[in-house]
């Protein structure tokens, strides 16, 4: 779900031109500086029983957010968007448009142009993205348990079964195995991005100055 969404405003605020760029940047970035908190009563405020978007998408497609996996998953999804969105961007911004236009002077249309040279060239950076926003969304606390609450089998993730386990007196070892496991999964997510952000560099520096790839 958050994939294409965040593709889609990365290569709008990288490419397009357009009145309330800015804001739109800002928005898009919100939820890096407000309180997880206060980004959870909005969720709540916009996709609850009552909300307009919640009460629209339980009646036209049956789907509610409302203690339910999908509250949580769309909570993850708002936290972890802004870093996603921005990895994509700079990838996207560092395509040299020279390619692009020298596929089209070759009889390439828009559409071949961008899966044959944008998309190849920004695929490291989109896979950064991902993989940090999957790392954000599995640290994610604030917003989810404001959204959705904490309920066992259904919204609980794994930093809400970690202070569950924290209430629990003599639970110490559930808690260390649980932090263990979050430990190693953002650190894999985080090599990982590097990785591929250090291939990025490596795809883009493979250009000339000229524009040629050498």
């Amino acid at each position: 779900m958050a994939l294409p969404n965040a593709f889609a405003l990365a290569w709008a605020l990288a490419r397009g031109r357009f009145p309330g760029k800015v804001l739109l940047d800002a928005l898009v970035h919100l939820p890096l500086v407000l309180p997880p908190v206060v980004t959870g009563w909005l969720l709540l405020l916009a996709f609850g029983t009552n909300g307009p978007a919640g009460r629209f998408l339980a009646e036209t497609l049956g789907l509610t957010f409302m203690f339910r996996w999908t509250g949580a998953a769309l909570a993850a999804a708002v936290m972890a968007l802004p870093l996603m969105v921005r990895a994509m961007r700079l990838s996207i911004e560092a395509v040299d448009r020279r390619l692009e236009s020298a596929a089209r002077t070759l009889g390439a249309g828009p559409w071949r142009t961008f899966f044959s040279v944008t998309l190849p060239l920004a695929m490291p950076g989109v896979l950064a993205g991902l993989v940090l926003g999957f790392a954000r969304s599995i640290g994610e606390f604030g917003a989810t348990i404001t959204f959705v609450s904490s309920i066992p089998g259904e919204t609980r993730t794994l930093p809400l079964a970690i202070h569950a386990a924290l209430q629990v007196p003599d639970s110490e070892s559930g808690v260390v195995r649980l932090a263990v496991i979050s430990v190693l999964l953002s650190l894999a997510a985080l090599v990982a991005s590097e990785m591929l952000a250090r291939r990025s560099g490596q795809g883009m520096g493979g250009q000339g100055g000229d524009g040629h790839v050498l």
